[in-house]
């Protein structure tokens, strides 16, 4: 963040995303739980930008929706006509002419740009550059704009159609993002013709248009992971790999321990406390916290729940939205909970669906159990108290209550609140007939050895 200095961000939104061939917008398109746009909106806003614009098509209010709900005082520019990226930049002039120190302009589709590096950008301004472009070494430069830089200054950027054989030779190629002087951008940005080979308005030519005006200009470069967009699914996943790769850093950075960290995957909101050892194959959705000491072991999948200090989960183990697990509590195997609060030293061990209910501290669910929260129209809550014991194979029929130290006898249908202290079983009774198998068996052969009688 630059101190004092006031920042417009410029999001270019519009493009139609074809290659992903998608009924969806591209930009709408996830990497770790949230949207490309809603990961560049996240990295301007942590640079500092005080206003950001999205430009999108006159065709996708589904884009200028989410681009509210990351940043609710984000205004919307519509591109009626795509003709290019400064084309579209324009369709921002109110913005730019509202007088800022900074502009940026970038892109939805490419999210992965960290808030460090636009604020470099910001920085490169500030020490009185008109124009700065980012730049990136390319493996293969093949379609990428080229940077032209003539003693250690930025001459221009080329793009890939127009570019002569020995501009094409060069491997700095142009990332596409921009930092104007906010007291030249608007000028810039108007002065830029199509004379090229699409007969488009390119950003890139932002630069030629400073040098012939005798302004600064100036490259920065970035690592190519950092800069890759997404204009496909296969690029899509590229960029998921790098989020999860820095992800999976930081988290151990923190100190978590991830045994196989390739085989496990996070959103872009989970926190993940110190002493955390979380095994192979744990998938994190969004809105996932997990307090310090806890352990995920393998194969398991939380989304929307909290996991408190020591508490285990797994392995197997499925935490749905809304579930809270207190200190120490434990949730075993092949275990799903939702829309719950597990008291501190709690076990459900296995075997178990726990939903809509609120499990006492020290209770201990048996193998098999359900609370049945459902009749096909409402959901109902189930209430089991402190130290209670529910015996493997009962169900629990909410909304229903079983009191503090209470017993359920395994293979219950529990329909009634339960006093505390109090055993309840509701099963039918068990009636043995001596013999009846041995006759039973013998009856059944006689009858079979019959039908096989001509």
């Amino acid at each position: 963040m630059q101190s004092g200095r006031s920042c417009l961000a410029i999001l270019l939104a519009a493009g139609e995303g074809t290659r992903m061939k998608s009924a969806r917008p591209k930009v709408l398109h996830e990497i770790g739980g949230r949207s490309l746009l809603g990961h560049a909106l996240a990295s301007l806003s942590e640079a500092g930008a005080d206003a950001v614009v999205v430009v999108t098509g006159p065709d996708r209010p589904e884009v200028a929706l989410e681009a509210q709900a990351a940043r609710p005082a984000v205004q919307i520019a519509i591109q009626a006509q795509r003709r290019g990226t400064a084309h579209a930049a324009l369709a921002a002039r109110e913005a730019l002419a509202a007088g800022y120190d900074d502009v940026i302009v970038a892109f939805a589709d490419t999210p992965l740009v960290r808030p460090e590096t636009f604020s470099a950008l910001r920085a490169a301004l500030a020490d009185g550059a008109a124009v700065v472009a980012l730049g990136f070494e390319a493996r293969d430069p093949t379609g990428y704009g080229r940077f032209i830089i003539r003693d250690g200054a930025l001459e221009a950027i080329v793009e890939h159609k127009d570019a002569t054989p020995d501009q094409r030779a060069t491997t700095l190629c142009n990332a596409g993002l921009m930092a104007l002087d906010g007291k030249q951008a608007l000028p810039l940005l108007e002065a830029i013709g199509n004379a090229n080979a699409q007969s488009e308005f390119y950003l890139t030519d932002a630069v030629a248009v400073a040098r012939s005006r005798r302004l600064r200009t100036r490259a920065l470069m970035a690592p190519e992971s950092e800069v890759q967009g997404v204009n496909d699914r296969i690029q899509l996943a590229v960029a998921e790999a790098e989020f999860q790769r820095r992800k999976r850093l930081a988290v151990m950075a923190e100190g978590a321990t991830l045994t196989a960290p390739d085989t496990v995957f996070f959103s872009h909101d989970t926190q993940i406390g110190r002493d955390v050892l979380i095994e192979p194959h744990v998938v994190f959705g969004p809105g996932v916290s997990v307090a310090d000491g806890a352990v995920i072991h393998a194969f398991s999948h939380l989304e929307g729940a909290e996991v408190g200090p020591a508490a285990t989960v797994g392995p197997y183990g499925r935490l749905r939205p809304g579930a809270k697990l207190g200190e120490k509590a434990k949730i075993g195997n092949f275990v799903e909970i939702k829309s719950s609060e597990i008291g501190a030293g709690a076990k459900i061990s296995h075997l178990t669906y726990v939903g809509d209910a609120t499990v006492g501290e020290g209770a201990n669910i048996g193998a098999g159990t359900i609370t049945c929260n459902y009749d096909g129209f409402f959901k109902y809550r189930t209430t089991i108290g402190a130290g209670a014991f529910v015996g493997s194979n009962s169900s629990l029929v909410a909304p229903v209550t079983i009191g503090a130290g209470a017993f359920v006898g395994s293979g219950s249908v529990v329909t009634d609140d339960v006093a505390p202290d109090a055993l309840a079983v509701g099963r039918g009774r068990q009636v043995t007939r001596e013999g009846w198998a041995k006759s039973f068996r013998e009856v059944s052969l006689a009858r079979k050895a019959a039908a096989k009688k001509p």
